[in-house]
């Protein structure tokens, strides 16, 4: 084996970063992920452009960089700005039947984009990939796909500018051409090199990709996008996502289309610390949409991994390390107000403001957001599911 191929090797033995697994030995380096998957840095003035084109502030999770990397993001903007519009393109692999708060980012800021962009977005709830990867009926993927699909449509979507299928209802026709013309020019060399597949793995897996591509291109959704093949597409997803649409990069110019966009995000950090994301086979690891307000408290406070000092003596005299401090990454996402933020970190930096007062904080502010989520989730009805996931055209798209 050659020197450089050692080196890589040691490299993705400490951090590997791939749709189905998470894992460094310390904190995820998104710098070196970004050079090894071939993304950009998502820079201030790509910001300052969607708030001019907008005319809206823009997201907190643009302002500090929970969405931090892109590929061709600025293309969609430039085409906006000439009048084109652009599809949305989000989804999520339903394995749970409770969402995390990490599960929700992509969906809040989808949300976002939509309202912001006045756009349409297909949403892909695919239960086909979660029935084979984790060892789950059909009917139970199924099952958990709509009850994914009530937590998010409690996002707030606009169901005059959503469609969201699952994949065991919706795949044929149009949208199964499209696999096959990727899949045609996908070689099985190609997906191991980008996948890691070995010959252990089912069949299944290895044809999978293609199906996670199809909703790339616009003609996967006659009833949305007929003679529309030009429009662009836009994906916001988490960056462990991204060899889906590398491979779909790859092949759209060679079916003509062009390459969708993506809008990538950071991992939302497990409560134990940075080592990943959130799972959801360890309920402690995480802050669920059904937690009650007692558990949120109990979880931040026991198990959310803390930067501060091991004496309140030391504590004011060192001053915490906001660089480990869960409860002010937790605070950087979902804490509106930048003033408040700002005078946090610095208060707890010096050692003035303890702990218990952040954790505090950070307590009633994802207390109040998982009570607002659970009322909406509440008031989905299976006939909004139905609403939601009907094929049908969408007139008022780009109104």
């Amino acid at each position: 084996m050659d020197k450089n191929n050692s080196n890589e090797n040691q490299e993705q033995e400490e951090q590997v970063v791939n749709p189905w697994e998470v894992s460094a030995k310390g904190k995820i380096d998104y710098e070196k992920l970004i050079e090894k998957f071939g993304c950009q840095r998502l820079d201030t003035s790509i910001i300052d452009r969607v708030a001019r084109l907008t005319g809206r502030p823009p997201h907190v999770f643009l302002r500090r960089g929970v969405f931090f990397a892109h590929r061709d993001f600025h293309e969609i903007l430039d085409a906006y700005e000439r009048g084109e519009k652009f599809y949305l393109y989000t989804g999520r692999g339903p394995s749970s039947e409770a969402l995390h708060l990490g599960h929700l980012v992509p969906f809040m800021f989808t949300k976002y984009l939509q309202d912001a962009f006045k756009v349409p977005l297909v949403i892909q709830l695919t239960d086909d990939e979660k029935c084979m990867w984790k060892n789950l009926t059909v009917e139970e993927s199924q099952r958990l796909a709509r009850e994914n699909a009530k937590d998010i449509i409690a996002c707030g979507f606009d169901i005059s500018k959503t469609f969201i299928f699952s994949d065991f209802e919706y795949v044929g026709g149009s949208f199964y051409k499209n696999m096959v013309k990727i899949a045609k020019c996908v070689t099985y060399n190609k997906v191991v090199g980008i996948f890691g597949f070995t010959g252990e793995d089912h069949i299944g897996k290895v044809s999978f990709p293609p199906v996670q591509a199809a909703p790339s291109f616009p003609s996967s959704f006659p009833h949305l996008f007929t003679g529309k093949d030009n429009l662009r597409c836009l994906i916001p997803c988490a960056i462990d996502q991204d060899p889906y649409f590398r491979m779909t990069r790859d092949v759209a110019p060679r079916l003509g289309y062009h390459k969708p966009a993506l809008i990538e995000s950071l991992f939302f950090p497990a409560l134990q610390g940075e080592t990943g994301k959130m799972s959801a086979s360890d309920p402690n690891s995480a802050i669920y949409v059904t937690d009650s307000g007692k558990d949120i408290k109990n979880k931040i406070n026991k198990y959310a991994f803390s930067g501060g000092q091991d004496s309140v003596e030391n504590h004011r005299k060192y001053g915490a390390n906001l660089e480990v401090d869960i409860p002010v990454k937790y605070l950087g996402f979902f804490l509106e107000d930048d003033a408040e933020l700002e005078h946090i970190r610095t208060e707890y930096g010096a050692g003035r403001m303890l702990t218990g007062e952040v954790k505090k904080r950070l307590t009633e502010i994802l207390t109040e957001m998982v009570e607002r989520h659970r009322r909406a989730r509440a008031a989905v009805t299976d006939e909004m599911v139905d609403a939601f996931m009907a094929v049908r055209p969408l007139p008022n798209m780009f109104n």
